[in-house]
């Protein structure tokens, strides 16, 4: 990268004037490639990104994302082509990408766990003719797994990446070789052309209840919401943010790296999350800011050489997920001394909607998302679309200049999707008289029992209460007698041990008895994506074995 990733450390040369927030910044650049090359301006030989031992300034990156982008244009990278991007967190990762933008095409992130089969749809789909890949990441062979699942899928032109700990490969040699026979001013004439209006990436939806879709994503949506969610995330120059929330999310991409450099902070990628790493990283590296699912943080606060680990730099968390832990959030904030905020989006929001405040109470971290972001409308309308009233649930719709340009290639989704400018969201929740959000469940996700409806998550949230529990997810499973029961598969908190009959007892005095879980397991884990989301179809294919089993 930077004409070859240079391996030699940048000097920190943050100054007074730096320390601006990124509503300072935010209009300094109204596209991806353009705020790589204000951030160099602006920047200059200050770190942007430590990755092991590479380490980029603003400088450095701006040069690597222009040599990148050359050598795309030279394979035959044209404005509005499709380039995926399948590699874990890395400085490579960011560097492919604002390449890519640079190029004027358009970014298509691959989840590293995705099956050769998976990975083949989504390409096809898109309509994707290039891929940059970390090929062999973890021992997985990601091409011979595309060509196993399609023999014909030969219309790609794959470059393999630098592996994490490595710069580079002869693929990516030849790439940036390739590019020297491309002026330095086509590239400049790609990023001038490209808008805040233009499509920057397509990310396809996890999946997890039906087929993805792949959301069309802007530039300028990105970096206008995104520059209000560094603000009040505390972001400023110089601030030093790990981030091992994945990079093809919007919560690793967006509000991890992309915001990072719009503020002039330092990212530090994690490839793969290890807690004994992610600690000794906090250490040596002087962390400021950390987001993650609720996992990240238990593993943190239950580490058995945590105390042995100086984490006094820490300042601000990012706990993203729908149910959050009340004694987490006062852990976080009691034994780490840190700011925690909580949040609610969907990636076809550019995962922007609400947000709490730094001042907001513990109490209200755990149990709300926050209050809609500026320029954000928020409804729970019943199913005849009417409002209802603060404290009744309905179904969530969103307003806002940050919702995607559609889905791609599937108008009839789109129109279903944002109808009279409302994103249906297909979440459940309320507001409160404060107006705060409290999500309630996803719509699909509710069952029912006997004739009530029940939302998993409600229930998810009492069970999250007792002091024995880590982490709890609720499922509705069939039931002879009332039709839907509930299932709950509770792990236990760190050093701590569980009965189901105490999680039974415990739910009976906090929610409705029809609420109450009929089914109650103790696991080790619960199975995540790699964004944190609880897979529950594999819960309720786990929970019809069972069934099956006992019969």
């Amino acid at each position: 990268m930077a004409d070859r990733a240079p391996q030699r450390p940048a000097a920190d040369t943050r100054t007074a004037a730096d320390t601006r927030t990124a509503a300072d910044t935010r209009t300094a650049a109204d596209t991806i490639p353009r705020m790589v090359r204000a951030g160099a301006q602006r920047h200059g030989s200050a770190l942007a990104i430590v990755d092991g031992d590479i380490r980029l300034s603003f400088v450095d990156l701006e040069r690597a994302m222009t040599a990148v982008a050359r050598g795309l244009v030279a394979r035959g990278v044209h404005p509005g082509d499709r380039v995926a991007l399948w590699a874990p967190n890395s400085a490579v990762w960011v560097v492919a990408a604002t390449a890519v933008h640079a190029a004027g095409a358009w970014l298509v992130p691959l989840n590293t766990r995705l099956k050769g089969a998976e990975a083949a749809s989504i390409l096809l789909a898109a309509g994707v003719r290039t891929l940059l890949v970390a090929d062999g990441f973890l021992g997985t062979r990601y091409l011979d797994a595309l060509h196993a699942a399609d023999p014909d899928l030969q219309v790609l032109d794959a470059v393999a990446l630098p592996l994490p700990g490595e710069s580079s490969t002869p693929s990516w040699d030849a790439l940036l070789e390739h590019g020297e026979t491309v002026a330095v001013d086509v590239v400049d004439d790609r990023i001038r052309a490209v808008g805040p209006d233009d499509v920057s990436d397509v990310l396809f939806t996890s999946g997890t209840t039906g087929a993805p879709k792949g959301v069309m994503l802007r530039h300028g949506a990105s970096l206008e919401g995104y520059a209000v969610f560094a603000e009040r995330f505390g972001l400023q120059a110089g601030d030093r943010y790990v981030i091992p929330t994945p990079f093809f999310h919007c919560f690793g991409y967006k509000a991890g790296w992309m915001a990072s450099l719009m503020t002039g902070a330092v990212a530090l990628p994690m490839a793969v999350f290890d807690a004994d790493e992610l600690l000794a990283t906090i250490e040596r590296e002087r962390i400021t800011h950390l987001p993650g699912p609720p996992t990240i943080f238990g593993a943190v606060l239950d580490h058995p050489d945590r105390s042995g680990h100086d984490l006094s730099s820490l300042r601000h968390a990012m706990i993203g997920a729908t149910v959050i832990p009340a004694a987490l959030v006062d852990r976080v904030r009691t034994e780490l001394g840190v700011t925690t905020l909580s949040a609610y989006g969907l990636t076809e929001s550019h995962a922007l909607a609400t947000l709490t405040a730094p001042e907001d109470p513990a109490e209200v971290v755990a149990t709300t998302a926050g209050r809609p972001l500026p320029g954000v409308e928020l409804r729970a309308v019943d199913d005849a679309g009417l409002d209802v009233v603060p404290g009744d649930d309905g179904e969530l719709l969103i307003r806002s200049p940050w919702l995607m340009s559609g889905y791609l290639g599937d108008e009839e989704a789109t129109r279903a999707a944002i109808v009279d400018g409302w994103l249906r969201t297909g979440d459940v929740g309320h507001f409160d008289r404060d107006g705060y959000l409290h999500i309630t469940d996803r719509k699909k996700d509710l069952y029912i029992m006997g004739g009530f409806n029940v939302a998993p998550a409600e229930v998810e949230r009492a069970l999250a209460r007792m002091p024995e529990v880590g982490q709890v997810a609720v499922i509705g499973v069939p039931d002879e007698r009332f039709g839907e029961v509930g299932a709950a598969f509770v792990v236990p908190r760190e050093g701590a041990s569980v009965r189901a009959e105490a999680v039974l007892a415990f739910a009976r005095e906090r929610v409705a008895n029809f609420k109450v879980p009929r089914h109650v397991e103790v696991v080790d884990e619960l199975p995540l994506n790699a964004t944190g989301k609880v897979l529950k179809d594999v819960l309720r294919a786990r929970a019809a074995e069972q069934a099956r089993a006992a019969r």
